[in-house]
């Protein structure tokens, strides 16, 4: 199953397909969704002077927020029709290449997807291909909390 970017899913309060209901901080990092799978997210984050470190590169923030966004989505895209969402457990992003701007695609992928815990895989590339961030991410399927 694909989602659409934008198209509201049938959790309790959770649009899987969304980023409208996050935090400041995760809207902030810019990460805008392309397409939505139950094994792959693509998306992508228009680099600028917000995303930056005092020292004038995008700092490592932003690319571990893509990674783990993109890999929550998907994974919980994957859980949605049991009622579940997907949260993370650990993320470990490596910074191979530094910018100052433009834009960069983020790519996620399932690894392994189980009853109770997933393994995603991201990678953020340049304009021109080159890998710019790899990161991994493990996450629980878990029932959402009614409370929100």
């Amino acid at each position: 199953m694909t989602i659409a970017a934008g198209t509201p899913s049938t959790a309790p309060g959770f649009d899987v397909a969304s980023l409208e209901s996050s935090s400041v901080f995760v809207k902030a990092a810019g990460l805008v969704l392309d397409e939505i799978g139950e094994a792959k997210v693509t998306g992508h984050i228009d680099l600028a002077s917000e995303h930056h470190t005092p020292w004038g590169i995008v700092h490592g923030g932003v690319y571990s927020t893509a990674v783990e966004s993109a890999a929550s989505i998907g994974a919980s895209a994957a859980v949605v029709s049991r009622g579940q969402v997907a949260v993370g457990l650990t993320n470990t992003t490596h910074f191979l290449r530094s910018l100052s701007s433009g834009r960069v695609s983020v790519e996620a992928t399932a690894l392994y997807q189980g009853r109770t815990h997933q393994l995603w895989r991201a990678d953020i590339t340049d304009a021109s291909g080159r890998l710019v961030a790899h990161g991994e991410v493990r996450l629980q399927n878990i029932a959402p909390d009614p409370k929100g």
